[in-house]
C-alpha cells in the first residue's frame, strides 16, 4: 500500500500543531484503548508486605524519588487490607501494592494473592529493625510462597539508626551484604538484624530471596546519606527480577537533576502507553497523538513553562522539517500498515508499537532540552534539539524491546 505524498507541508504542520495543542479524541474511547494497551504491556507490580510504620512508604519514595506527601495522596484501595500506588499516576511505569494492618488484625493473604496472581512480579517484605515480633509477616510469607513458590522475595530491614549508639554515623561502605554481619555493626543493631534473619527459617518454594538493610530518611532528618543502602536494595531487586526497573525509573545517561529524573519517569510511562496503543488497530493514530500531547503538557507543567500556541510553534520551528518529516511519515505508515490483512495485524502491530514508542520517547527527551533551556533563560540550539531527538528515537525503540524481552522471561 502506497503512502500519500508528503508535499503539503503547511497542512501537515498545522495538523501536527493542533494535535499537540488540543488533541481531539473521545475520552471514553481513549480510556478503553489505554486499558487494552496496558493488557499488552502490563505494569510490573512490587508487593510490599509489612506492618504499619515499617517503612514501606519510605521505600517507594526512595525508589521513585517522589515526595512522601505525593505518595500518600496517590494510594487507591483495591482489597480489604491492601491499596495500590501507580507511578507515575497518569501513565504508570510501576505499581506498588501496599498491604496494611499486618500484626494489628487477623490477616489472611488469600484475597491479596488472588489480586496479585496475574500481575505481581516481586514480593518485598519490610520490617523495622527495632520490631522483634515479625511472626505475622513471616506467616504471610510462608502462605504466599506455599501457593507461589516461584515468586522471589526481597526482605528489607529498615530504621537502622534507631539502634545506633549516641553519635554513631552510618558505616561506610555499606556492610550488611553477608549472612554473618561484621563486628563493626553496632552490637544492638547486629543482634536485632540477626534475630530477624534467624527467625524466618526456610521459606517454601524454589525462588531466591535476599536480605537488605537500609536506612531511608528525609534530608532534613540529618542522616548522611539519607538513602543509605538504596543501591543495595536496587541490586537485590535487579538480581531477582528481569524488569530493568532501575533503568525505567532513573536513566543514568540523561538524568542530571531532580527535574530530569521526574521527567524521565513520565516519558517512560507515556512511551509504554503509546507503544501499547500503537499495537492496536485503527485507533492509534489519534490516540497516540493524544498521549504524546498529554506528555508534553505534563512536561511543560513540571518545568513551569507555558504550552500554548506560541510555544508549540517555536518548538516545531526549532525541530525543523527533517524531524517533522520523520514524525509524520511514521505516524501515517504506522496507521496504514496495520490495515493490510493478516500481515498488518502481526508485523504491522509490532511496527506500530515500536514507532509509537520511539516517537513518544524522542518528543519527550527533546522537550526536556527545550524546557530546560527556557527555564534557565538560555537560547535553545536547534541543532542540539534535533540531535537529542534523533538519539532518543533509537533509545525509545530499545526501551520497548527491553520491556518485551523482560515479559517473555
Amino acid at each position: 500500500m502506497k503512502l500519500p505524498e508528503l508535499t503539503n507541508w503547511s497542512q501537515y504542520w498545522e495538523q501536527l500543531r493542533i494535535a499537540l495543542l488540543q488533541p481531539q479524541v473521545d475520552k471514553s474511547v481513549l480510556e478503553s484503548s489505554l486499558r487494552e494497551a496496558q493488557s499488552k504491556l502490563p505494569v510490573p507490580v512490587l508487593w510490599l508486605l509489612g506492618k504499619t510504620q515499617s517503612g514501606k512508604t519510605s521505600i517507594i519514595r526512595a525508589l521513585t524519588g517522589s515526595e512522601a506527601a505525593e505518595i500518600g495522596n496517590g494510594f487507591q484501595s483495591c482489597t480489604r487490607h491492601s491499596r495500590f500506588y501507580d507511578f507515575p499516576v497518569i501513565a504508570p511505569v510501576i505499581r506498588f501494592l501496599d498491604t496494611r494492618g499486618i500484626g494489628e488484625v487477623s490477616y489472611d493473604p488469600a484475597e491479596d494473592m488472588q489480586y496479585c496472581e496475574s500481575q505481581a512480579h516481586l514480593l518485598i517484605a519490610v520490617m523495622k529493625a527495632t520490631d522483634v515480633n515479625q511472626a505475622s509477616v513471616f506467616d504471610a510469607l510462608h502462605a504466599i510462597r506455599q501457593r507461589h513458590p516461584e515468586w522471589p522475595v526481597v526482605l528489607v530491614q529498615t530504621g537502622l539508626h534507631d539502634l545506633y549508639p549516641k553519635h554513631q554515623e552510618h558505616i561506610t561502605p555499606w556492610p550488611y551484604g553477608d549472612d554473618t554481619l561484621p563486628a563493626d555493626v553496632p552490637t544492638d543493631l547486629r543482634r536485632a538484624l540477626q534475630a530477624q534473619r534467624n527467625s524466618l527459617g526456610t521459606l517454601p518454594g524454589f525462588a531466591p530471596m535476599r536480605w537488605v538493610a537500609v536506612d531511608l530518611t528525609l534530608p532534613e532528618d540529618g542522616w548522611n546519606p539519607p538513602d543509605y543502602g538504596l543501591q543495595a536494595l536496587w541490586q537485590a531487586i535487579e538480581s531477582l527480577s528481569s524488569l530493568g526497573l532501575q533503568h525505567l525509573l532513573s536513566d543514568d545517561k540523561a538524568v542530571h537533576d531532580l527535574y530530569a529524573r521526574t521527567a524521565h519517569q513520565h516519558i517512560v510511562g507515556y512511551t509504554l502507553a503509546a507503544a501499547g496503543l500503537g499495537a492496536l488497530p485503527v485507533v492509534d493514530i489519534v490516540a497516540v497523538s493524544t498521549v504524546q500531547a498529554k506528555l508534553l503538557h505534563s512536561l511543560a507543567q513540571l518545568y513551569g513553562q507555558r504550552w500554548d500556541n506560541n510555544t508549540i510553534t517555536e518548538f516545531l520551528g526549532l525541530a525543523g522539517v527533517s524531524m517533522i518529516t520523520g514524525y509524520v511519515a511514521r505516524t501515517l505508515s504506522r496507521a496504514m500498515v496495520k490495515v493490510v490483512p493478516v500481515w498488518g495485524q502481526t508485523i504491522g502491530a509490532i511496527w506500530g508499537a515500536s514507532a509509537s514508542a520511539a516517537t513518544t520517547y524522542a518528543l519527550g527527551k527533546a522537550a526536556i532540552y527545550f524546557f530546560t533551556q527556557r527555564k534557565n533563560g538560555l537560547n535553545v540550539d536547534a541543532e542540539i534539539l534535533r540531535e537529542v531527538y534523533a538519539d532518543a528515537m533509537k533509545r525509545g525503540a530499545e526501551l520497548l524491546k527491553d520491556r518485551l524481552q523482560s515479559q517473555s522471561r
